[in-house]
C-alpha cells in the first residue's frame, strides 16, 4: 500500500467514525442511550450497596408482603392517578373548555400517565396516547401539546412546592442535603416557595399567556395555579406515600423527610431519562435510607414498583383497549368490516407487548437457578450439551423477541412469521434447559394466537424492517441489564472464578448464566452498532435509475412543467395499468413522498393516488404527497389527510408579454445593459448539449463553490450529465465563453416553459441572471408558450391571522424572520418584479404528531440533511 492509499484509508476511517460520532450525539439518539445508561448505572449501585442479598430471600420478603400493608399502598396510588387525571381537566380549562368534556379529560390524564408513569418519556409516550383519545372530539396536535405543556407544569410546581416547604420546615435529616448546613437549606427552601410566589402574583395582575414560533401558550389565572400546584403536591404526596406504608417501620423515617427524599429520586429520574424511572428511583431510595442490605426495603421497592408502575399500566393498557373497540364499533357497519377493523386495531400492540413479555419472561427464566427436581429428572433422559445450548439459544431467543415486537406493533408480515417461529422454538428450549414446561404453555399459546390472527399482519418488510431504532435500542438495553442483575443478585453466594465459564454440570447453573449473559452482550451491541451506523438516511443515488418508456410517452404530452424533473433518475415510478398516468416519488425516514400530483390522464391519476397509499400503507409507511395543486385536493381529504399550504407558484402569462411599461422597466433595464456589456443569449438544443458539458459543468461548479453548498435533489435538478442532455439549454455568452445558464423545461403540451438550473459566473455582470430571464420569457412569447414558470416561493402567501392553524402562524412567523437561514422574503420579491400569477401549493400527509417528522423525511430527502437545506 503507498502512502497515498494510507491516507486515503485513514481519511474514510476517520469520516465514518465522524459519521458514527454525529449520529449518536443527535438528541434522538442520545436520549435513549443516555438511558440506558443510567438504568446500568443504577443497577450496579443497587448491587453494591445491596450487600450480600440473594435473590431468594429477595423472593421470601415479596411474598410475605403483608396485605395491610399493600391495600394503603392501593389506595394511595389511586389518589395519585386521579390527582394526574385532574392534571388534563385544569389544562383543558385553559386550551379548550367547549371542546372536551370533563369525562373525556380525565379518561385522557388517566390513561395518558398510566402509560407514560411506567414507560418512560411523557411527552413522546403520553401525547401520542391523548392525541388518540382527543382527536375523537376534534382536537388538534398543537392543542394536545398545550395540554400536555400545562400538566408539566402542574407536576413541576407541586414538585417545587414540597422540596421547598420539606427543605424550608424540616431539613435536617435528609441524607441528600446533609452536605450543606440546615441554614443554606432553609434558605434554598424559602427562595424557592418565594419563586412560586412571585409567579403567582405575576399571574394575578391579569391574563397571561407566551407566543413562540406563532404558538400561543396560555398561562392559568393566579387561582388556577394555586389549584394546580395543590393537585400536584397531592400526586407526589400520594406516590410517596404508597412506597412510605411499605417500608419496614423501623427503616422509614418521618414522612416529612421521606417526601423530600421521595422528590429528589423522581428529579434523578427525570435527568435520567430512563424508562419508568427504571434502576434509578430505586438506587436514590436505597442510597437514601442507608438499608441496601435489608431484604425487605428491596422487596418493598419490588411491591412498589407492581402497584404504582404496573397496575396503573394495566388498568390503562384495558381502558384504552375498550375506548379503541368502542371507537372502531361505532364507526365500522357491517359486521364483516368491523372484526377486520377491530382485528387490525387491535392485534397488533396486544401481540406486541404479548411477545416483549415473552421475550422478558425467558431472559428472567435464564438468569434464574432452574428448579432442582426437574433438572434431577431430566438429566436422566437428555444429554448435558443438550441443556447447556438450549439454556444460551433460549435467552438469545427472548432478546430477539424483544426486538421482534417492534415488528409486530407495525404490522409486518414477516415479524408475525419470525415471531411464531421464535416463540415455538423458545418453548422447546424452555423445556430442554429445565423443563419449564409454564413458560412453554405461555409461549405456545401466544405463538396460537399470532397463527390465527393472520389477516392483522399484512405490511411487507424484510429483515431490515427489524433494524431497532434509538428508543429500542435502549429499552433492550435496560432489558438486559435488568436481567443481568437478577442473575447477579440469584447467584451472588457463588464466588467467581474464571474456570466458571469452562464449567459444563446439571447443577451448573451460575456458569451457564455467565455464558449466556455474554451471549446477550455480544448480540446486543452487535445489534447496537448496526442500527447507528446503518440507521437509513437519505443519500443519493451515486447513479440514475432508468426511467420507464411508459414515463417518457406521458411527459409528451402533459401539462406543466414540473413533471419534467421525472427525468432527473433518483425516483421511483408507479405506472397506472393504462400507462396514462404515473406517479414519481422516493422514500424518506418512514416517509414515501411523491413529487407533484399524478401526471397524464385524471382518471387513472387519481386511482394511482390510492395504490400509492394502499401500497404505502402494507410497507408500514406514511403516504405523503408534496407539492401538490388544487386540481386533487378533495381525493386528499377524502383520504383524511392534512391539507398544509407550503407556498405559491408564480407563473408569468406571455400571451401579451413585453419588456415595455413601468412595471418591466427592471427587466428592459437588464436585457439592454447586457447587450452594451457584450453577453450574447442563445439556445443549445439538446442534442448538442453533450458536446457542451464540460464547459457548463466548470460554471457549475464555480456556482456551488461560491455557494458553500451541495446539490439538491428531488423536486430540484442537479448538475448530472444524462439529465442536462435531455433539454434544451439557454446560455449567455461573453467573448464566446458561457458566463450562465439555465436548462429549459417544456411541457409536453406546449402550454408552458420553465427553467430549472441556473447557474452563472459571479462578477462578470450584476444584471446577468434579470437578462437570461429577460431572453428566456421572450423566447417563450416567440415559439408559442402561454406560461412561464418561476417556480415556487417557499412559505409565501400563509394566513397570518390569530384564528389561523397553528402551521399558517409558524410557517407565516419563518417567513418573515427567517432570513438569517433562507431568504424567504427575497426570493418572491424577486419573482413578483415580473408581475406573476401566484398559484398554491400543498402538502398532503398524515396529521397530528406526525407532522414534525415527515416535514423532516422531506428536508431530508431534498437535502440530505436538515441543516443543508438552510444554506444558500
Amino acid at each position: 500500500m503507498n502512502e497515498a492509499d494510507a491516507q486515503a484509508d485513514g481519511q474514510n476511517i476517520g469520516s465514518g467514525l465522524s459519521r458514527v460520532i454525529d449520529r449518536i450525539v443527535e438528541p434522538r439518539v442520545l436520549g435513549p442511550i443516555v438511558g440506558a445508561v443510567a438504568v446500568a448505572i443504577a443497577f450496579l449501585v443497587i448491587h453494591q450497596i445491596s450487600g450480600k442479598i440473594h435473590l431468594h430471600q429477595i423472593r421470601e420478603a415479596v411474598a410475605s408482603t403483608a396485605l395491610s400493608a399493600v391495600a394503603p399502598a392501593l389506595g394511595f396510588t389511586i389518589v395519585s392517578l386521579m390527582a394526574m387525571a385532574l392534571y388534563d381537566v385544569m389544562a383543558i380549562r385553559h386550551v379548550a373548555p367547549d371542546k372536551v368534556p370533563v369525562r373525556l379529560a380525565l379518561f385522557a390524564g388517566f390513561v395518558g400517565y398510566g402509560f407514560s408513569n411506567a414507560i418512560g418519556f411523557h411527552v413522546f409516550v403520553g401525547g401520542p396516547v391523548r392525541y388518540r383519545i382527543y382527536q375523537s372530539v376534534g382536537i388538534d396536535a398543537a392543542d394536545v401539546g398545550r395540554i400536555v405543556g400545562i400538566s408539566f407544569l402542574t407536576f413541576w410546581g407541586g414538585l417545587l412546592t414540597i422540596i421547598g416547604l420539606a427543605m424550608l420546615f424540616d431539613p435536617v435529616g435528609i441524607p441528600a442535603l446533609n452536605l450543606v448546613s440546615p441554614l443554606y437549606d432553609r434558605i434554598i427552601g424559602g427562595a424557592i416557595l418565594a419563586g412560586l410566589a412571585l409567579v403567582l402574583a405575576w399571574l394575578s395582575r391579569g391574563q397571561r399567556q407566551v407566543s413562540v414560533l406563532g404558538w400561543t401558550f396560555p398561562f392559568p389565572s393566579a387561582r388556577s395555579a394555586m389549584v394546580q400546584i395543590l393537585i400536584g403536591a397531592v400526586d407526589i404526596g400520594a406516590a410517596a406515600a404508597a412506597l412510605y406504608v411499605l417500608l419496614p417501620a423501623d427503616v422509614a423515617p418521618a414522612f416529612t423527610v421521606f417526601l423530600a427524599l421521595f422528590v429528589l429520586a423522581i428529579i434523578a429520574t427525570v435527568i435520567s431519562h430512563a424508562p419508568g424511572g427504571l434502576g434509578v428511583l430505586e438506587a436514590t431510595i436505597l442510597f437514601g435510607l442507608g438499608v441496601g442490605a435489608r431484604p425487605d426495603v428491596i422487596a418493598a421497592l419490588v411491591v412498589f414498583r407492581v402497584v404504582y408502575y404496573l397496575f396503573p399500566l394495566a388498568l390503562a393498557a384495558s381502558a384504552l383497549l375498550v375506548f379503541e373497540i368502542y371507537r372502531v364499533r361505532s364507526t365500522v357497519s357491517n359486521v364483516a368490516g368491523r372484526t377486520l377493523a377491530l382485528t387490525r386495531s387491535i392485534v397488533p400492540p396486544i401481540s406486541a407487548t404479548l411477545v416483549f413479555a415473552g421475550g422478558l419472561v425467558l431472559l428472567l427464566s435464564g438468569s434464574v437457578p432452574a428448579v432442582g427436581d426437574r433438572t434431577d429428572w431430566l438429566s436422566d433422559i437428555l444429554p448435558l450439551p443438550f441443556a447447556e445450548a438450549s439454556h444460551l439459544l433460549a435467552s438469545v431467543t427472548g432478546l430477539l423477541l424483544v426486538i421482534i415486537a417492534r415488528g409486530l406493533y407495525r404490522r409486518i408480515a414477516l415479524a408475525r412469521f419470525a415471531a411464531i417461529v421464535l416463540l415455538l422454538t423458545g418453548a422447546v428450549f424452555s423445556l430442554l434447559k429445565g423443563l419449564d414446561w409454564e413458560e412453554a404453555i405461555v409461549l405456545v399459546a401466544v405463538a396460537a394466537a399470532l397463527f390465527i390472527y393472520k389477516d392483522a399482519f399484512y405490511r411487507k418488510g424484510d429483515w431490515r424492517s427489524f433494524r431497532l431504532d434509538t428508543t429500542w435500542i435502549g429499552l433492550s438495553a435496560i432489558v438486559v441489564i435488568a436481567s443481568t442483575i437478577v442473575g447477579l443478585l440469584a447467584y451472588r453466594h457463588v464466588e467467581y472464578q474464571s474456570s466458571l465459564w469452562w464449567e459444563f454440570a446439571w447443577d451448573g447453573d451460575a456458569p451457564r448464566f455467565l455464558r449466556a449473559t455474554m451471549a446477550l452482550a455480544i448480540v446486543a451491541a452487535a445489534l447496537a452498532v448496526d442500527t447507528v451506523i446503518n440507521r437509513p438516511v437519505h443519500r443519493k443515488a451515486s447513479g440514475r435509475t432508468a426511467v420507464p418508456d411508459a414515463v417518457r410517452r406521458i411527459l409528451e404530452t402533459s401539462a406543466g412543467t414540473e413533471p419534467c424533473v421525472a427525468l432527473l433518475g433518483d425516483k421511483s415510478f408507479m405506472i397506472s395499468p393504462c400507462e396514462k398516468a404515473f406517479l414519481m416519488y422516493a422514500t424518506s425516514g418512514n416517509s414515501w413522498i411523491t413529487m407533484g400530483d399524478p401526471v397524464g390522464d385524471a382518471q387513472a391519476g387519481r386511482t394511482l393516488i390510492w395504490r400509492f397509499a394502499e401500497a404505502a400503507d402494507q410497507a408500514g409507511a406514511r403516504a405523503v404527497f408534496y407539492s401538490i395543486q388544487p386540481e386533487f385536493l378533495t381525493h386528499y381529504l377524502d383520504m383524511n389527510l392534512a391539507i398544509l399550504k407550503i407556498g405559491e407558484v408564480a407563473r408569468v402569462g406571455l400571451a401579451d408579454f413585453s419588456l415595455d411599461g413601468a412595471v418591466r422597466q427592471p427587466l428592459r433595464y437588464a436585457h439592454g445593459k447586457a447587450g452594451r456589456e457584450g453577453l450574447a443569449f442563445s439556445v443549445i438544443p439538446k442534442a448538442e448539449v453533450f458536446d457542451f458539458l464540460p464547459e457548463l459543468r466548470s460554471v457549475s461548479d464555480e456556482w456551488l463553490g461560491k455557494k458553500h453548498g451541495t446539490e439538491k435533489g428531488f423536486s430540484l435538478g442537479y448538475f448530472d450529465d444524462d439529465y442536462m442532455c435531455a433539454f434544451d439549454c439557454a446560455v449567455l455568452r461573453k467573448d464566446d465563453e458561457i458566463v450562465a445558464f439555465a436548462n429549459l423545461w417544456r411541457s409536453g403540451d406546449g402550454e408552458e416553459l420553465s427553467v430549472d438550473l441556473m447557474r452563472y459566473r459571479r462578477g462578470v455582470s450584476k444584471v446577468m441572471m434579470d437578462a437570461l430571464f429577460a431572453h428566456i420569457l421572450l423566447l417563450g412569447k416567440a415559439e408559442g408558450y402561454k406560461w412561464f414558470n418561476l417556480g415556487a416561493a417557499p412559505l409565501s402567501g400563509l394566513a397570518d391571522h390569530p384564528l389561523a392553524s397553528t402551521w399558517n402562524r409558524i410557517g407565516t412567523f419563518i417567513y418573515k424572520r427567517g432570513d438569517e437561514i433562507y431568504n424567504f422574503e427575497g426570493l418572491r420579491a424577486f419573482k413578483q418584479k415580473f408581475d406573476p400569477v401566484w398559484t398554491p401549493q400543498y402538502l398532503a400527509c398524515p396529521g397530528g404528531l406526525a407532522m414534525p417528522q415527515i416535514l423532516l423525511d422531506i428536508t431530508t430527502l431534498i437535502s440530505g440533511s436538515p441543516i443543508r437545506i438552510f444554506k444558500r
